[in-house]
């Protein structure tokens, strides 16, 4: 020790450079902490993707395999069969490789994707049962448009609780009232018949969509929309915008890069706003009608008009009150009006779609129209009161129904999917997760095994007999016009004994409100026949051409006429 160096001094330096020794260890310790966490989240995100890769690998196997057990066509390519047909021919082509390998028949659509066919009606009912969700694709695209819904899930478990308390619903209203459509909405349609196509050509397609919207929105908001000056608007964005969902749903990432795209969510902004505007217009109505009462006898009319012993609706009632609510959910909730607005759709896309039906085939058979004038007048010659009962004295008129919804279902396939099990037939067949299910609904309608000889001929008395307990399949005896009419005796079959009827589906997720459409449909006719008679244009061409005796293909939507009758 230097004499000028005091021990504190010393001290000072000692601890100086400990200090820089620290600083100097400091962020050696940090960086080496840094690179141990990092390679410990490497390690842990290695591990989950592996396992990850090998579940899809083990799954991807598992469906080689089941898929190879199941009979049809060998695989052309790496693309599956998907580049063997298109939209146009699937149905042309399902129908000659079932008549080929069976009534179950699988096609690739790709190295993962398995679809399989289902034709035998026994098989069908099981499969439809079991198979309770709905493709994934579909939910994305009804999510893209309308948002989120409790009601159009692809997972039936998410949905069941919902679906049933509005099939609940549906059936009070037909038990609550006297006619499927209250007769002021069919007036309305009439009387819009008459003003603006009578005597003139309308596209039937057009007309069918517009009587089918006006079905479902009278039906969901009353009265209120019937006056609604974005009726025509709403029903045009509508069906707009269900068009384009599909190909912005195909997009694995939304394109959020493309105009299109900002266009499109423009739009489903401006529906929901549109959805919103009705439904408040359709409370306030619903409140000012509550004020309506009749001081002298105590009774408060809600909405309510009674003739005989009909109830009509006119807007108010509670149980459409009800209804909507339980469609719409909450409306400051994560599913904003989406439920109110997939019913509106699907409902319109069905409901149109058989109305559509029935009119090609009654300017195709006028005679078949003519019968059913003659049975209508007959029907309300006899009774004085306008309601469901008569609807159901009207049997050819029911039949005629049926037998277009047999015929020219509204759509080609019924699909179907189990997302998280394999599902073991009855048959012997295992179907692995995750495939597509699909019905081939023209098929299976058009069967001669299950419907007769004449199976791919329009023929309504085929609903008809004078023994509840005949087969389908079993001859028909001709009826006459008059025994068709009047014949008390006669019964009007019911197709849903039968597994081969599905124009509204089956099963777990069958529409729940086809009876609700059947009998609207059915008092729409009964009044539109009763003063319109409908012709085809004259020079148009839209006869049906049968292929392979089991398919129906029509040329485009026909041009209609509407004549007003003389009476």
């Amino acid at each position: 020790m230097k004499p000028c160096e005091t021990p504190y001094t010393l001290l000072g330096v000692l601890l100086s450079r400990r200090r820089s020794n620290y600083s100097c260890e400091y962020p050696n310790f940090l960086r080496d902490y840094a690179i141990r966490e990092i390679n410990v989240l490497l390690w842990i995100s290695l591990i989950a993707i592996t396992t990850f890769l090998v579940k899809r690998v083990i799954k991807l196997m598992k469906l080689w395999s089941y898929g190879r057990n199941l009979p049809g066509p060998p695989c052309p390519s790496l693309f599956g069969h998907s580049q063997l047909f298109s939209g146009e021919n699937l149905i042309e082509f399902l129908s000659k490789s079932h008549e080929k390998y069976g009534s179950i028949v699988r096609l690739w659509l790709g190295p993962t994707q398995l679809m399989v066919s289902v034709k035998d009606p026994v098989i069908i009912k099981e499969m439809l049962i079991k198979a309770e969700d709905k493709l994934p694709a579909t939910e994305r695209a009804f999510h893209m448009a309308f948002g989120r819904s409790s009601l159009f899930a692809s997972s039936f478990k998410k949905v069941q609780k919902r679906r049933e308390s509005l099939a609940e619903q549906l059936n009070n209203i037909l038990l609550q009232r006297a006619n499927a459509i209250p007769s002021k909405v069919v007036d309305y349609i009439v009387q819009n018949v008459g003003s603006t196509t009578a005597n003139r050509v309308s596209d039937c397609r057009s007309i069918s969509q517009h009587m089918a919207f006006s079905i479902l929105g009278s039906t969901l908001f009353g009265d209120v929309f019937l006056g609604w000056s974005n009726a025509t608007l709403y029903e045009e964005m509508l069906m707009k915008i269900s068009k384009e969902a599909s190909f912005w749903a195909s997009y694995t990432i939304p394109p959020f890069w493309k105009r299109g795209f900002w266009r499109f969510k423009c739009l489903c902004t401006e529906l929901r706003c549109l959805t919103l505007d009705i439904i408040q217009q359709r409370r306030k109505y619903y409140k000012f009608s509550q004020l309506d009462q009749n001081p002298s006898n105590g009774t408060t009319k809600i909405g309510r008009v009674v003739e005989s012993d009909a109830v009509i609706f006119s807007g108010g009632l509670m149980e459409d009150d009800l209804l909507l609510a339980n469609l719409d959910g909450h409306l400051n909730g994560d599913e904003p009006c989406g439920n109110v607005m997939g019913v509106m759709f699907h409902g319109c896309l069905t409901t149109a779609g058989l109305i559509g039906n029935i009119l090609t085939m009654l300017v195709i058979h006028p005679e078949i129209q003519d019968k059913i004038y003659s049975e209508i007048m007959m029907v309300h010659k006899r009774s004085s009161k306008s309601g469901v009962h008569n609807i159901y004295d009207m049997k050819f008129l029911m039949a005629t129904v049926y037998e277009s919804a047999r015929l020219l279902p509204v759509g080609p396939l019924l699909q179907r999917c189990s997302r998280t099990h394999d599902l073991d037939l009855k048959a012997g067949v295992t179907v692995p997760a995750g495939s597509i299910l699909v019905v081939p609904i023209q098929l299976v309608q058009m069967d001669g095994s299950s419907w007769g000889k004449d199976a791919s001929e329009f023929n309504p008395h085929r609903f008809l007999s004078k023994d509840e307990r005949r087969s389908f399949s079993e001859p028909r005896v001709p009826l006459t016009d008059e025994v068709v009419s009047i014949e008390e005796s006669l019964v009007l079959n019911d197709p849903s004994v039968t597994d081969s009827f599905l124009p509204f589906g089956s099963g777990t997720r069958a529409c729940i409100g086809q009876k609700f459409a059947i009998l609207g449909i059915a008092t729409l006719f009964a009044s539109l026949l009763q003063h319109f008679e409908v012709r085809l244009e004259p020079g148009s061409e839209t006869i049906p051409k049968s292929m392979n005796n089991s398919i129906v293909q029509l040329l485009p939507t026909p041009k209609i006429v509407f004549v007003e009758r003389n009476r």
